[in-house]
């Protein structure tokens, strides 16, 4: 039985009134009912303003000339309300926070059926039913900004769900999560879908991550318009996806590095279901042969952290924590939300102090410095850019840092060009911070503190929200000046690619606790660590597993090799 569209663009070109050109140009897309889509591209490329053709925000919050047609449901955008629309479609934006209007869990969900002056009888159990489905139910009374990045997202989604809109509609939805709860998330997305026999729409940087559950199509866009609209097994063997700088599987960049010829027939958008009997010894062929071997190195400490407690109140986010930092390290710092990464990265730039232990930097305890000495040593960016950004222009937010330590005019200049350059903001430099987008805001941190010089960088999730070309020119520079200039790197991260491509060592923490410090390829591979702290199996142990390969060893070996073919492109 065929299925009727229910998402409908013809000949559709949207330009804003803001700006010269159109972001969308002469879109046709059917989406029909039940389909689940992704639909990626790099930043700007218009999936953002798509998304707000769909939900109505466009044009009725973002004034612009509109060519064309847009249906959704079969009414026309244009001649409906916002109101009509959250009817049909309801949307889960990827800053969590920025959709959060009630002061608890349950006060949040229930402010839809508020807004139709629903009496609280029939109210409360819809808002119970609601919290209950996506797993929220015992967090009633709970402040929403207090809650993990996957819980918020959860709290989000139960807020739209009280109509059974039609439609549901995610922005980047792995961004805040780690690995499992990204896992959890792609699932109960899957279990909604399936349930409620509704459409889902994706916007997402994380290929392989929304993979993990089967995906109908996915649309690609570049420069407003689409470049692709296919299966995910055909985009997956097309040369479009490198084309485009989208970031491949990582199985799949194991298969072509050993020289394999991925075919659709071998269905290679699941590393589980996937046929790889006849790629088997050209893989093991070609990973038993890669070196290695390194070259012992000294290691000169630059901080240490030394059994450290640090509470909230009292409740205690790190107990006993201990490690040790050397000169030029790459450190991927992982673990489960709410673990304790964020807390032992403020304790080390002073910005809170430990309740018991020490820290010590060049063997000096770090109570001797004020937060501005320490501030000139380590760099420290955050998760979340807005709770950074304090300027309005973003060369003004930029060049703050110096201005404050009093640097010449001369300096200031010349570091927040070259920090902007290499952030892809410098065209941008006298915008508003306001008017770009999350993803950029974040770029205007990481490239404040750059432009400091700092010896050691701390950096919050920085490629969360990036598309791949931003994330690979962001770690290229930040890997160059780790190799060149010796400056110190720490990643606290979920994203599993960025500590098998950038780090050499991982730190884990679980429950407030370091429970592991080891090489990342080790760290990967050890089941128990990674059930601990909410990491997952990187498709490359499934991979190895498949094959027959020692999981360690092969991992190893794939560091190596990508890691040897992207300094031999650079």
């Amino acid at each position: 039985m065929s299925k009727s569209p229910i998402v409908e663009f013809k000949d559709f070109t949207f330009r804003y009134s803001t700006q010269r050109e159109p972001t969308l140009k002469n879109i046709n897309l059917t989406i029909y009912e039940g389909e689940k889509v992704l639909i990626l591209g790099p930043s700007g490329c218009g999936k953002s303003t798509l998304a707000n053709c769909i939900n109505g925000l466009i044009p009725f919050s973002y004034p612009g000339e509109i060519q064309g047609s847009c249906k959704i449901a079969g009414n026309e955008t244009s001649n409906s309300s916002i109101f009509n629309l959250s009817a049909v479609v309801g949307t889960v934006l990827q800053d969590s926070d920025a959709q959060f209007v009630g002061l608890s869990v349950g006060g949040d969900i229930a402010y839809a059926l508020e807004n139709d002056n629903m009496p609280r009888e029939e109210m409360l159990p819809r808002v119970l039913n609601s919290a209950t489905l996506v797993g929220m139910h015992e967090f009633l009374e709970h402040v929403p900004y207090n809650l993990s990045g996957g819980q918020k997202q959860r709290v989000s989604l139960a807020g739209i769900m009280h109509d059974h809109v039609k439609i549901l509609l995610f922005d980047e939805p792995l961004a805040a999560l780690d690995p499992q709860m990204g896992n959890q998330a792609i699932d109960l997305i899957d279990q909604i879908q399936k349930n409620n026999n509704c459409t889902v729409i994706i916007i997402e940087h994380r290929l392989e991550d929304v993979l993990y559950r089967p995906v109908d199509r996915i649309i690609l866009l570049e420069d407003g318009q689409i470049v692709a609209d296919m299966t995910p097994n055909e985009l997956l063997c097309s040369n479009i996806i490198v084309e485009k700088g989208i970031r491949e599987p990582l199985y799949l960049q194991a298969l072509k590095m050993a020289g394999c010829n991925v075919t659709i027939e071998d269905n290679p958008c699941n590393v589980f279901n996937m046929n790889l009997e006849k790629y088997k010894d050209q893989l093991i062929s070609y990973y038993s042969s890669v070196d290695t071997s390194k070259p012992e190195e000294d290691k000169e400490v630059v901080l240490e952290v030394k059994n450290v407690d640090f509470s909230y109140d009292k409740f205690k986010a790190l107990d006993d924590v201990s490690f040790t930092i050397n000169k030029a390290d790459k450190i991927a710092i992982v673990g489960k939300n709410g673990a304790g990464k964020s807390t032992a990265a403020k304790l080390i730039c002073g910005i809170l102090r430990p309740d018991k232990g020490e820290v010590l930097i060049d063997g000096v305890n770090y109570l001797n410095y004020s937060i501005k000495e320490i501030g000139q040593r380590i760099g420290y960016v955050m998760q979340n850019p807005n709770q950074m950004l304090v300027k309005d222009i973003i060369k003004d937010e930029v060049s703050l840092g110096l201005v404050l330590n009093n640097k010449s005019e001369a300096e200031i200049e010349k570091n927040i060009e070259a920090a902007l350059k290499k952030c892809d903001l410098w065209p941008m430099r006298n915008w508003p911070v306001s008017v770009v987008s999350y993803g950029q805001r974040k770029r205007v941190t990481i490239a404040s503190i750059l432009a400091m010089n700092p010896e050691i960088i701390i950096l919050d999730e920085p490629t969360a929200g990036q598309d791949y070309r931003v994330y690979t020119e962001i770690m290229s520079f930040l890997e160059s000046l780790n190799r060149d200039f010796g400056i110190t790197i720490l990643f606290i991260t979920h994203d599993m690619h960025l500590a098998i491509e950038y780090t050499d060592r991982a730190i884990v923490f679980a429950d407030g606790q370091c429970i592991g410090d080891d090489s990342v390829f080790r760290i990967l591979s050890d089941n128990d660590i990674i059930e601990q702290a909410n990491l997952k199996q990187t498709s490359l142990y499934s991979l190895a597993t498949r094959i027959g390969l020692e999981p360690e060893k092969f991992i190893e070996s794939f560091i190596v090799a990508e890691r040897r073919k992207r300094h031999e492109k650079s």
